[in-house]
């Protein structure tokens, strides 16, 4: 079945781009900026609140979509900085890397966006990524139970996205 990408959903995810379990942390936002899933594995350090991280980690995210954006050499049509883009326009980014954690985002043309913390030698994440969001569309967005924009609640989607995450990265 193919969603995504050209990816097809499978029991056999994406080869690990590193050994060891260096997933930090995994976020899931609508494309109005709300939290439909925060999940943690090798996170020592809290300074914020939830709320406060899920807004400082969509800001975040915002800007460097502008800023891209704003950079874009190929495009003459450059907007306004902070305006929002819609899915798939201009200039995106993948990844950035600091000396302690490496970020890597996805966005689905339907502004489900996907965010994964790891260690920061973990390679490219774009196919984990895709498979992270099938994961989604296959427990949670075809789960009768499930109301669209309301925080994702399904053990199997948890279980199996555990799994995954602690053998990818």
């Amino acid at each position: 079945m193919q969603f995504f990408g050209g990816s097809e959903i499978s029991p056999s995810p994406p080869a690990p781009t590193a050994s060891g379990n260096n997933g930090h942390m995994l976020y899931v936002f609508n494309r109005n900026g709300i939290c439909l899933l925060y999940r943690e594995w090798n996170r020592p350090l809290h300074t914020l609140n939830a709320q406060q991280d899920h807004k400082l980690m969509f800001g975040l995210l915002f800007s460097l979509k502008s800023l891209t954006a704003k950079m874009d050499p190929t495009s003459a049509e450059k907007g306004n900085l902070g305006v929002p883009q819609l899915p798939g326009q201009g200039c995106s980014f993948h990844s950035f890397r600091t000396n302690t954690y490496k970020l890597s985002f996805m966005e689905t043309p339907s502004g489900i966006k996907i965010i994964l913390v790891t260690h920061p030698r973990t390679g490219d994440l774009r196919e984990s990524l895709k498979y992270i969001y099938n994961l989604y569309v296959e427990y949670v967005v075809k789960n009768p139970l499930y109301t669209p924009g309301s925080p994702i609640r399904s053990e199997l989607f948890n279980t199996t996205l555990d799994q995954y995450v602690r053998g990818i990265a």
